[in-house]
């Protein structure tokens, strides 16, 4: 089993790997939401992945690896789940703004106590359907995990992205078939390799500008 002191160390070693520098007590304040993660997922079942470590590998790091590519000042996580990556990015960063956004009743109770208990004052959690979601305003950046197709990822969530803004779509492996069509509106930037520290599987990120004169 692993210890605070192991989970740490693993923690701190991919940022490394990374190249990320967090705001000071980022890193703690993560731990503590693996370990307030795992509690819940006891009852709840909000992840398939249940050992810490594996939680610090395949949920932070993987979420984390994509800081760099973040656009804007704000933020919008579509299906975040069990705050999959909008809470860690938002511990990573907190000048920006997120809205963490899901339509299931549960993971939205865990995210409101996660946000509540670690004191994250960037963080809205908003439950609802992506495409009934309808913000005062645009987010710069729009970011999503596990959606099926990016053509489906665009067609439920492209309008919370302001014009000029990105939409970044994480993937396993290259997802070239997906790409070949994308919505008017829309063109694809660039597709990146990302390297996770300690993570074997392909991961790619695909960035999606939403055309300023569209």
């Amino acid at each position: 089993m692993s210890t605070a002191t192991d989970l740490e160390a693993l923690l701190r070693r991919g940022l490394e790997t990374l190249g990320l520098s967090l705001p000071d007590a980022a890193a703690e304040r993560l731990l503590a939401y693996v370990a307030l993660l795992g509690k819940w997922n006891r009852a709840y079942n909000l992840t398939a992945v249940r050992e810490p470590q594996a939680m610090v590998t395949r949920h932070l790091l993987d979420s984390l690896a994509v800081l760099p590519h973040l656009h804007g000042a704000t933020v919008a996580d579509v299906g975040t789940g069990a705050g999959l990556p909008g809470l860690p990015l938002a511990l990573a960063s907190p000048e920006r703004r997120f809205v963490l956004l899901d339509g299931n009743a549960k993971k939205c109770r865990f995210l409101t106590q996660a946000v509540a208990e670690l004191a994250i004052p960037n963080v809205t959690v908003v439950r609802a359907r992506v495409e009934d979601y309808r913000p005062e305003q645009e987010f710069d950046t729009v970011i999503c995990r596990a959606f099926a197709t990016v053509a489906q990822m665009l067609a439920l969530s492209g309008h919370l992205c302001a014009r000029g803004g990105r939409v970044l779509a994480m993937k396993g492996q290259h997802p070239h078939a997906e790409l070949d069509e994308l919505p008017a509106g829309f063109r694809l930037l660039s597709v990146v390799r990302l390297r996770v520290p300690g993570l074997d599987a392909e991961r790619h990120l695909v960035i999606i500008d939403r055309c300023a004169g569209c």
